[in-house]
């Protein structure tokens, strides 16, 4: 039976709900001693991700039950799922590394996604209290007032945005694209939560951010705001940015064409594993 279009105001106001009791967890758990694993060489899970996304996807499941849930921590098998018109993609604690050892810069992500396309998002920021939530065609919020893109048109005097992997960091080339940045702006950020880097463009704070491999749950949600902001989302080539894809690149829209015209040539040189 083919699903019904998706109440997006319902959608939004379920997701607010869900990031806000999502974030009560995250503030609970950042107040006391930390409690971690590695799932991978480097790759850190905390208890405070696992018990986040329990409490989002319990939400979601109850609001939406035939929406399918990708979830960063319990949820890889639901990608492999099919037969959803709706899959979410939830990241229950971005910047996981961040909150581990204490430094305050962590979120929690949610992005509704129709087909490949996101339609709408939310990003929570507890420890400033900062709601960021889109809908497609609809503009974009942050504590519920409307946000756009930084009207800087140079890279000159752009404050700019990036992240690097946690694992094979000493072949990865992005240091040389971190390099390039800082010399041509007003310099270069890496505080680790790709969610809460690319709200930063949508709200005017960056004039851009790039990075390599994110994941759909790092992106679906994020990547809205920075349209709806105004801003672009591509690929080096300046192609539609699509969650998963392996280069992404956020800009206000106006420095987009300098910018992307500078990484293509830093790429010619380098090789992205």
């Amino acid at each position: 039976m083919k699903q019904k279009p998706a109440d997006l105001e319902k959608v939004v106001a379920v997701a607010v709900r869900a990031a806000r009791e999502a974030g009560a967890i995250l503030l609970d758990e950042f107040s006391k001693p930390k409690k971690f694993a590695y799932k991978g060489e480097v790759d850190l899970v905390t208890v405070a991700d696992v018990r986040s996304e329990r409490a989002i996807t319990a939400r979601l499941r109850r609001a939406f039950p035939d929406h399918l849930i990708v979830g960063e921590e319990l949820g890889e098998q639901a990608a492999r799922e099919s037969g959803s018109r709706y899959r979410w993609y939830v990241d229950p604690l971005d910047g996981t590394t961040n909150f581990a050892h204490g430094f305050p810069v962590f979120a929690v992500s949610l992005g509704l996604v129709e087909g490949d396309r996101p339609v709408a998002g939310v990003v929570y920021n507890p420890i400033l209290d900062e709601m960021f939530t889109a809908i497609r065609n609809r503009g974009a919020l942050l504590n519920g007032k409307r946000i756009r893109v930084s009207p800087a048109r140079r890279l000159a005097e752009s404050l700019l945005g990036t992240g690097f992997p946690t694992r094979k960091r000493s072949a990865n080339p992005n240091i040389r694209y971190y390099w390039e940045y800082t010399l041509r702006s007003h310099g270069v950020r890496r505080a680790g939560a790709a969610a809460l880097d690319l709200c930063s463009v949508a709200c005017g704070r960056f004039e851009a951010f790039w990075e390599f491999g994110l994941k759909p749950w790092d992106t679906a949600a994020a990547m809205l705001l920075v349209e709806e902001a105004g801003g672009r989302v591509t690929n080096w080539a300046e192609k539609p940015y699509h969650p998963g894809d392996h280069e992404l690149v956020a800009t206000n829209g106006h420095i987009h064409r300098e910018f992307c015209r500078i990484g293509r040539r830093i790429s010619r040189a380098t090789t992205i594993p």
